[in-house]
């Protein structure tokens, strides 16, 4: 019994870290472990019983198939356990979740003896996750008038797994924590530097925020253990940046309740607040938890005696604060009234918190339950041939006569099931959409599997166009904690129908291509919307939504998804582009105008971005909507000419054909599929049956922003102002400042060029500015360390078949290497540049990091505090955002250049160009 030693052992080691033992998904442990329940003169049988009964996962684990079997055997009177009596049995099979559970469960409910197969049929019935088998089991037998199954569908009918749950409590009383001052990203509960332990909920469950924040909040349970702790973002958006389960999971940990008695460190309905909201994708998480997320709205604009906004000496406008939050504040939530109450008196209206379908979230302990069990009672009434009883929440369907349609409205209309036939839908409508491209990134991919596991989930959505499961989060270092988690997501992965980066059974070289820039090519129809475990999947082409493990999960599993169809915010540009400005520079000063043109509100956050991109092909279109994630949008369409999106599709074909080359396709053909739906799309085009997607003249937006760029005269920079005196300003997206405002003296410690945020035009524009440098100066000397990694293995190809390669070659001091990857991440720089493996690098921080205090100077998007620099003791780390030019600069000067050595630098070079569409592009 070496399985059950070693777990003995790691459950001694867990100790020291003040853990608790790991929860069991091993059949081959559990099996050791019945082995002790069955002999009763066992010493560790005790052990084996707390074992068995509550640390063993639930789902399509392997444990749960081996705890299910011998469940049954107990129940069918096979062995006798006096501490699991047979009602006992059945409980502890209610909390399974599916999977094996059920397939049991139906075993009893279909068996010959009557009174157990009641006892089961009365469990199955309060269950959801069902999948096609299972219903085709009940479905034969109730066309063999087996009347257990006959019971079973008309429950499932008349949705009593939802309507027989406790309803809602009227009154929710919440005791607040700031867990800080302005926007609070995910990383701050969900460091991207854990990565590595998200599966282990407990171990990573210990990085949210600080130990000293956790003993706050345990104090704050201690003095109010009637309430629920509120985690607050004063002044701030709650849950920016990445699409974390793992955060939402940590909340849930230290603040929310225990989902089952049976199963470990699974905490469901945390409480959430921020004075601007909650970031769209943390929102979904939350959703999926069953929990609540308010938009406090607790400070607000000051305006004076004529309604104007009073600004202070930054033309900043002045908050006030409408009421306090201030962590140990005493709130209650009143569920009926839709309002958030303090002593007694009503602060503000919260009823979009709590819709007829986040009530529903809530009553059923989460998303999931609802939508599967919304698809069971369609299914079981199909079946019996009745109507199914009107339980749930009608879907809001808002419909406006003679109003246009925007392109996330006809994208919506198009994939919409369950829908009125007939009807058109317009914004604020909810909806379930067909998810035609569904991508799975490797640091979240470890809980995406969890969560196709804990849905009884085993094969992928046959509606599914195509999807891709991602190495690039952990490309850069081979490290010990990679070689034990990747390997094992991608079998998994695989074997569940996904193309994977690594092939499980080494026959094609593993690709570590950034996730969202694989989905971008892989996405070859514009009508698509792409669900995608990344914050930053936002599709040039298409509709793409970043999402949470478990909604990548629930994608890949049923091919759905719901939400409502976001209000759009139109942007068109004017002018013309300067020669010495690189599109990047465009994309930050789209950001700076739209909030000069709005006051400082910003009205992309929660909306799509429609960008009348017109010209640019996908790949340099792509770092527009890149970067709309971190404008706080929920997602961005392109409304591209019909030239420049065939000619996208043909890049897009190009590389897919290469992946099929390399052996990536699988037995379903998903890619070669892929290629000839580009096909079919490139002829409808051509012909003029299909032309490329555009609003409809009458659309009607949220607002409308135009970008002029006769106004961009220098190098943008997105610098996170770490210094601000107000808390709130710091590490925001928001400071855009131009490259004179730094005036040529601020040191530099990195430059990184690298990330999604860069295409092939990048890298040619650094090996022609070293180049245009030894031209200009006789040699290239670095003063500071420059990191550069490509996004794919395919720009590293074309750039070798083009001859930039070789330049890069030349100049740099470190060139990665497959065959030998790093074990260790880097912590130290030399005064050179290294031409690191694709994937994030620095961007995403779990790996490789600058070191602590620097002032990096980089093309990618995160510049939250602690991504990728952490701060020294005496000095704050800063990642400032910028293009290529100007990063590839800094490194070389080793501070900020000035206008004047920037132009210099890339004279004659061919930086990314844009132009605005000669022609409104709308039906």
């Amino acid at each position: 019994m070496n399985m059950y030693k070693d777990y003995l052992k790691e459950i001694e080691e867990r100790k020291t870290q003040g853990l608790h033992p790991k929860p069991i998904d091993s059949a081959e442990l559990l099996s050791e472990i019945i082995d002790h329940i069955r002999n009763t003169e066992s010493g560790d049988r005790k052990d084996a019983l707390q074992f068995f009964i509550y640390n063993t996962l639930p789902g399509t684990t392997s444990a749960a198939g081996a705890k299910a079997g011998f469940l049954k055997d107990i129940i069918s009177g096979t062995i006798e356990v006096p501490e699991i009596s047979p009602a006992f049995a059945f409980e502890l099979l209610s909390h399974m979740k599916g999977g094996p559970s059920i397939e049991v469960l139906l075993d009893l409910a279909l068996g010959h003896e009557a009174a157990i197969a009641k006892q089961a049929a009365d469990v199955l019935k309060t269950q959801v996750f069902l999948y096609d088998a299972d219903i085709d089991r009940l479905k034969e037998a109730f066309k063999a008038e087996n009347p257990i199954a006959k019971e079973i569908l008309e429950s499932y009918a008349r949705a009593e797994f939802f309507t027989k749950l406790p309803e809602v409590a009227e009154e929710i009383k919440v005791v607040t924590y700031i867990a800080g001052e302005g926007d609070i990203s995910t990383d701050l509960l969900s460091p991207g530097n854990q990565a590595h332990s998200r599966s282990d909920r407990e171990l990573h469950g210990k990085c949210m925020i600080t130990p000293e924040a956790q003993q706050e909040i345990r104090q704050l349970q201690a003095q109010h253990p009637d309430k629920s702790v509120m985690l607050i973002a004063e002044k701030g958006t709650m849950g920016v940046g990445s699409s974390r389960m793992s955060g939402v999971n940590n909340v849930a940990l230290w603040t929310g309740r225990q989902a089952s008695p049976y199963v470990p460190f699974v905490n469901i309905a945390p409480i959430v607040g921020g004075t601007n909201g909650i970031s769209p994708i943390f929102l979904t998480t939350v959703d999926v938890t069953g929990g609540i997320g308010i938009d406090l709205k607790n400070w607000v604009k000051k305006v004076d005696e004529n309604g104007a906004l009073v600004r202070n000496d930054k033309d900043e406008p002045i908050l006030e604060e409408v009421y306090s939050v201030a962590t140990g504040t005493v709130l209650t939530i009143n569920t009926k009234e839709k309002k958030l109450y303090k002593d007694g008196e009503a602060l503000i209206d919260i009823s979009k918190a709590l819709t007829p379908q986040k009530m529903e979230f809530i009553r059923a302990g989460g998303s999931y339950a609802i939508v599967f069990g919304k698809k069971i009672q369609t299914v079981a009434a199909k079946i019996l041939e009745i109507e199914p009883t009107s339980v749930f929440a009608p879907s809001k369907e808002i419909s406006h006569e003679g109003q246009g349609l925007t392109a996330v409205e006809k994208i919506f209309n198009r994939n919409a099931v369950g829908t009125t036939p007939g009807k058109v839908l317009h914004a604020g409508s909810d909806v379930r959409v067909e998810v035609n491209i569904v991508g799975s990134q490797d640091t979240t991919g470890l809980m995406t599997a969890q969560e196709l596991e804990s849905m009884a989930a085993t094969v992928i959505s046959p509606i599914v166009d195509g999807a891709y499961q991602s190495g690039c989060h952990t490309a850069s270092v081979w490290d010990k904690k990679a070689q034990a988690n990747i390997p094992k997501l991608m079998k998994f992965m695989n074997d569940f129908g996904l193309i994977t980066a690594r092939d499980p059974k080494g026959a094609y070289h593993s690709m570590t291509d950034v996730i969202h820039k694989v989905l971008n090519d892989i996405t070859v129809d514009e009508w698509a919307i792409i669900i995608g475990g990344d914050s930053h999947t936002r599709m040039s082409k298409g509709v793409a939504f970043g999402a949470d493990s478990g909604t990548v999960a629930l994608a890949l599993a049923t091919g759905e998804a719901s939400m409502p169809i976001p209000e759009s915010v139109k942007v068109t540009f004017k002018g013309e582009m300067k020669d010495h400005m690189d599109f990047r520079d465009v994309v930050h000063a789209t950001q700076a105008q739209m909030l000069q043109q709005f006051g400082g509100e910003n009205v992309f956050q929660g909306r799509i971005i429609e960008v009348h991109i017109g010209t640019l092909p996908a790949d340099q279109a792509f770092t527009f909507t890149d970067w709309t994630a971190e404008m706080k949008a929920k997602a961005s369409i392109c409304i591209s000419e019909d030239d420049t999106l065939i000619e996208s599709l043909e890049i897009a074909k190009g590389r897919i054909q290469i992946m099929i080359d390399k052996g990536m396709d699988n037995s379903r053909q998903v890619l070669q599929g892929l290629i000839n739906k580009a096909d079919k799309r490139i002829a409808e085009i051509k012909s003029g049956e299909k032309p490329a997607l555009t609003p409809d003249a009458n659309a009607k937006y949220y607002a409308e922003v135009v970008i002029d760029l006769d106004l961009i005269d220098e190098p943008m920079i997105a610098d996170p102002d770490v210094n601000n005196a107000d808390v709130s300003k710091r590490y925001t997206h928001d400071t855009i400042r131009a490259l004179s405002y730094y005036q040529g003296d601020k040191k530099v410690d990195l430059g990184f060029v690298g990330s999604c945020m860069v295409h092939k035009g990048d890298l040619k524009i650094l090996s022609r500015m070293l180049k245009n440098i030894e031209q200009q100066n006789g040699k290239v000397e670095f003063h500071a360390p420059l990191v550069v990694a490509a996004p794919t293995y395919n720009i590293i190809d074309e750039l070798k078949a083009e001859g930039d390669w070789d330049l890069l070659q030349k100049y740099s001091g470190f060139e990665f290497n497959d065959l030998l990857p790093k074990s260790t991440a880097r912590t130290e720089y030399e005064n050179m540049m290294y031409l690191e493996r694709p994937g994030c690098n620095l961007c995403m921080g779990n790996q490789e990091k600058a070191a602590k205090g620097d002032t990096v100077m980089a093309t990618s998007t995160r510049l939250f505090q602690g991504r990728v620099v952490e701060d020294a003791e005496r000095k704050k780390g800063e990642s400032l955002l910028a293009s290529t030019p100007v990063v590839v600069l800094s490194a070389i000067l080793g501070r900020i250049p000035n206008i004047s050595e920037y132009k210099a630098a890339v004279e004659g070079i061919d930086l990314t160009k844009f132009a605005p569409p000669a022609k409104q592009l709308s039906m």
